[in-house]
């Protein structure tokens, strides 16, 4: 399944827009990871679009790719972000962000994060327990800030979805169950170092199902209304993320449809919506190419050592997640089935495992849908560089991350002389 920014000029090589990826390996080295501009563009656009029914947001999920062009990008379209660090807080302001259409989740907010969000006037905390609440007031009170806050509910309905990525259960580490919110909004409104401005739902990531969404909402709504009851107003209604792509054979959600559904749901209320996308948005506008280093076989199983590993791409070892890889050119080799595995020392370091491909050593091959969860969980384990960056438009392409050197390595670690 090649991405529409994907495909082969004349049935050859590998293209991503206008650009050839063998140049790039050759330019650039491998592993590299290589991105589509106008892949990333015309998902936030169908998906804004698409959302049109009803006064909203997106505040693009800066944890699925927090390169610093990506997030410019996305901020130059006019996206907030949904940050879950102090960390990526900084990215976004260091991107161009406009820090009131930044919406602060997580469930380990520390006080130099609450701080740094409030002396920066972020819109709003997204607030996981009652323990946070009363962190965020009072750290609030002692700075002289008022915090604007909603409650990330948990509504304990099943987004049937990986269980490491599904979080909206109640034996989740998320959020807090309605009847718990409810308490908690009526503390809030008494306290004067809080202003009460959403409410906050997500459950799950790579949800291919329009069910779990509408369940969520309506537990929401319910919600909203026995609030109002007690005179406590609410701006927004934050559904959060998770909305899936398509790596293998998923059917993703369409989008038309999801937005009608949330649009009648929502028919005639005043509040506004926040969407959290991030996979959705950049996950198929992105790549990871690498080398064909070593084939080997044993005792009938082929092999094919690669420069990338689990290191650069852990999805697979981690979720045994699914990614597509295909040849860059055809170099006439005879297909056989193969094992994608990495140098590291590790039995789990593959990046894919099954696979029927036609390669030789030195051929260089493609792991697609690497935009989302790719780089940003990479790391630099048997002391390994980290992966370059590159970004295409058109027929031009540029690094937005320079690969890491050994001496990169070693900076921060001072030895005696």
């Amino acid at each position: 399944m090649l991405h529409s920014t994907l495909h082969r000029k004349d049935g050859g090589d590998l293209f991503m827009e206008q650009v050839s990826l063998a140049e790039i390996a050759q330019q650039y080295g491998t592993p590299v990871f290589v991105y589509s501009e106008a892949a990333i563009r015309s998902a936030y656009e169908s998906f804004d679009a698409a959302l049109s029914m009803h006064p909203h947001e997106i505040c693009y999920a800066v944890k699925a790719n927090s390169n610093l062009s990506i997030l410019q990008l996305l901020a130059g379209m006019g996206a907030g972000f949904d940050i879950v660090s102090g960390g990526e807080l900084m990215r976004v302001l260091r991107a161009g962000g406009n820090p009131s259409r930044v919406v602060f989740s997580g469930v380990g907010k520390q006080d130099w994060e609450i701080d740094l969000a409030l002396e920066h006037d972020i819109g709003c905390f997204n607030v996981e327990s009652a323990s946070e609440l009363e962190r965020i007031a009072r750290v609030a009170e002692v700075t002289g800030h008022t915090a604007p806050v909603s409650i990330r509910v948990n509504p304990d309905v099943d987004p049937r979805t990986h269980p490491y990525i599904a979080t909206g259960l109640k034996e989740n580490k998320f959020g807090v169950s309605i009847d718990e919110a409810f308490d908690l909004y009526k503390k809030a409104a008494v306290t004067p170092s809080l202003r009460i401005v959403g409410v906050d739902c997500h459950i799950g990531s790579q949800i291919t199902d329009l069910t779990p969404f509408l369940d969520a909402l309506a537990r929401v709504l319910d919600l909203v209304d026995r609030l109002a009851a007690r005179s406590i107003e609410i701006d927004h209604i934050d559904l959060g993320g998770g909305i899936g792509v398509q790596y293998k054979d998923e059917t993703p959600i369409d989008v038309a449809e999801f937005a009608s559904a949330v649009g009648q749901a929502m028919s005639g209320r005043p509040q506004s919506l926040v969407f959290e996308p991030g996979r959705m948005i950049v996950a198929n506008a992105g790549i990871l190419l690498t080398r064909v280093n070593t084939l080997k076989t044993n005792e009938g199983k082929n092999f094919a050592v690669v420069d990338a590993a689990m290191n650069d791409l852990i999805r697979p070892a981690l979720y045994s997640a699914w990614q597509e890889v295909v040849n860059v050119a055809d170099t006439g080799a005879q297909e056989r089935t193969w094992d994608i595995v990495g140098p590291v020392c590790e039995t789990g370091d593959f990046l894919a495992k099954d696979r029927t491909l036609a390669i030789e050593e030195d051929d260089l091959v493609a792991v697609l849908s690497a935009g989302a969860y790719g780089f940003v969980m990479s790391s630099n384990y048997n002391s390994r560089p980290r992966a370059a960056e590159i970004l295409v438009s058109g027929e031009n392409h540029r690094v937005i991350r320079q690969r890491e050197s050994i001496e990169d390595l070693f900076a921060l670690e001072p030895i005696r002389e």
